[in-house]
């Protein structure tokens, strides 16, 4: 497939656009979203204005982990589709503008891959040390006091060659060993297929527990009994993703973007550093897990620090929600009375602020968590096991349960809310799992004409952003003084300059983060400016007219509950 030209640096101008396969839209009546259901709708994705769809991952598997165990990475999984049409769906993409971001596992694959496979059958195969064996403790018992994520030790006893394996998720999912060489270069070469192949990008999978510690110890730096006992982001981690930056991501000008959980914005910064060549950016996760995330000084303080940390020498991402992760609106807003405008509020906060933003399937029609009522309801292993591990550490009952009922992946894993109809327009036939009854009032059908809907506030976001280079590449500064628990406040500002004549320069966010009515307090300098130049570009509510300017509302604005604007300054007279 002929590759695309892309400018240097490309996807810090992008909007990403997540796609959960297996939910998106089914085309053939089985139940299972596939890449024919993409291609029906790149059209949709190219009205709501993204550049990137990151698909989650396609790779032939048996499914248990939702395709996150992969059996063959060189063949599609015959749910999706094949080879040829995801050469058929990448080149409509390619010709509507949209690049392809491909959801790459490389810590581990299935236990039925081929390479375990011959890997486990003898202690002396090739493949042998393509994964990660150790005798038994000197005691007896299990080679170190690692955890698994999906619950009990990460070492799994093999009778047959009497070792124990590691992995880091279920027992179904071994460790590949990346200190091998080997399994190195095979990886590399795998890249290299994929994007022949059509794709742009690469969202690294759990990318931090590729590196191991030398001699594999016991954990020790943890600090509670229910932390996970894991190693990541070590330095061999580092030194992996340095040499698959000079041999395949710099030559092949490809974006990437790693799951790095338990980073800090120190830490963060040996990863996006442009002169240490290893990513383009990562998903970290501090945002997500504030004591309160219905706080906006917590949650403006965080992307303040995160821009110090960053912005010298490295980008960021932006998220509020994925495949692992409840919805954003149900997580940070009001998914009830209040669902539209609270979903609106996050999307200004996802949509303006720096760094490149991703969007999850979904959320710009502002789709809510799912109504759980028994535990069979439930597809996700590893929220399953999240329960059982809380119970089993005396957790109160109902305490655990109503963790599950939040945080639980099925949550975003529901099918895409098309329209109305029976299963949402999703499928002709059963879905593989429920969806969400709310789908006869939250779908797209019903906001694609509504010029006040959820879907039609991010689409003008997005275009404005794609309009306005201070909204993708201006600085990021909270307003102190304005921005409150209730508020969210910040300006973006472009340095040097213009590009353009009638440039945009300056970008005022104001954003009520809470359900009642809140004051905001501009500071002099702002008000005073803007009694000239400020101007509304973007209000999520009727009653006031975009294009108002900031001198009609003085140094004081009242916000009624989640009302969120956007404002631009107005570029000098020359």
């Amino acid at each position: 497939m002929k590759s695309i030209e892309l400018p240097r640096e490309w996807w810090k101008d992008a909007v990403v656009y997540q796609i959960y396969t297996r939910s998106f839209l089914d085309s053939n009546g089985d139940g299972i979203g596939d890449f024919g259901g993409v291609i029906a709708q790149l059209d949709y994705l190219q009205r709501l204005g993204v550049d990137v769809i990151w698909l989650s991952p396609f790779c032939d598997s048996p499914n248990d982990d939702n395709g996150y165990d992969i059996s063959d990475y060189r063949r599609i999984h015959p749910e999706f589709g094949d080879l040829e049409q995801f050469v058929i769906m990448a080149s409509e993409a390619h010709r509507r503008g949209i690049k392809i971001m491909m959801d790459l596992v490389m810590n581990h694959t299935s236990d039925e891959h081929p390479w375990f496979v011959e890997s486990r059958s003898s202690r002396d195969n090739p493949k042998r040390d393509w994964y990660i064996w150790r005798d038994p403790a000197p005691g007896g018992g299990k080679p170190n006091n690692w955890d698994s994520y999906f619950g009990g030790a990460a070492w799994e006893w093999d009778e047959q060659t009497g070792q124990y394996y590691l992995h880091t998720f279920s027992t179904k999912q071994p460790d590949l060993n990346w200190a091998n060489p080997a399994v190195r270069q095979e990886m590399h070469r795998i890249a290299e297929f994929w994007i022949a192949h059509g794709v742009n990008a690469f969202r690294l999978d759990a990318v931090h527990h590729i590196g191991k510690p030398v001699g594999l110890p016991d954990y020790t730096d943890y600090k509670h009994e229910r932390e996970f006992r894991l190693y990541k982001n070590l330095p061999e981690t580092h030194a992996y993703l340095q040499e698959m930056h000079d041999q395949i991501f710099a030559p092949h000008n490809v974006f990437t973007v790693g799951e790095t959980g338990g980073t800090t914005p120190g830490s963060s910064r040996k990863y996006v550093d442009r002169d240490r060549g290893e990513l383009n950016m990562i998903h970290h996760f501090e945002q997500l897990f504030l004591p309160n995330p219905g706080n906006a000084a917590d949650i403006q303080r965080n992307m303040q620090r995160w821009f110090k940390a960053l912005s010298r020498r490295g980008w960021d991402a932006q998220f509020f929600s994925n495949h692992d992760l409840p919805r954003q609106v149900s997580a940070f807003g009001n998914d009830r009375e209040l669902r539209g405008k609270s979903a609106a509020a996050i999307a200004t906060v996802l949509l303006t602020a720096w760094g490149t933003p991703f969007i999850y399937q979904g959320e710009e029609i502002g789709m809510t968590n799912f109504p759980f009522a028994e535990m069979d309801d439930f597809r996700d292993r590893h929220g399953l096991s999240w329960y059982q591990r809380d119970l089993a550490h005396g957790e109160d009952p109902e305490l655990a349960w109503a963790r599950m009922l939040q945080e639980n992946r099925d949550n975003s894993r529901t099918p895409m809310q098309w329209s109305e109809a029976r299963h949402a327009g999703f499928t002709a036939g059963e879905p593989w799992i429920p969806v969400n009854p709310n789908h006869v009032s939250v779908n797209v059908a019903a906001q694609e004409s509504d010029s006040d809907s959820t879907l039609s506030w991010y689409r003008r976001l997005i275009a404005l952003r794609r309009q306005h280079r201070v909204l993708r590449r201006g600085s990021f500064r909270i307003l102190r003084r304005t921005a409150s628990r209730d508020v969210v406040c910040f300006v973006r500002r472009l340095s040097g300059k213009p590009q353009a004549a009638g440039e945009v320069r300056r970008v005022l966010v104001l954003v009520n983060w809470t359900g009642s009515q809140a004051e905001a307090r501009l500071p002099r300098r702002i008000a005073g400016a803007s009694r000239r130049r400020f101007s509304c570009a973007a209000v999520n509510y009727r009653y006031r007219d975009a294009g108002r300017s900031l001198s009609a509302e003085g140094r004081k604005t009242v916000l009624r509950p989640y009302e969120a604007r956007v404002y631009l300054e107005e570029p000098k007279k020359i």
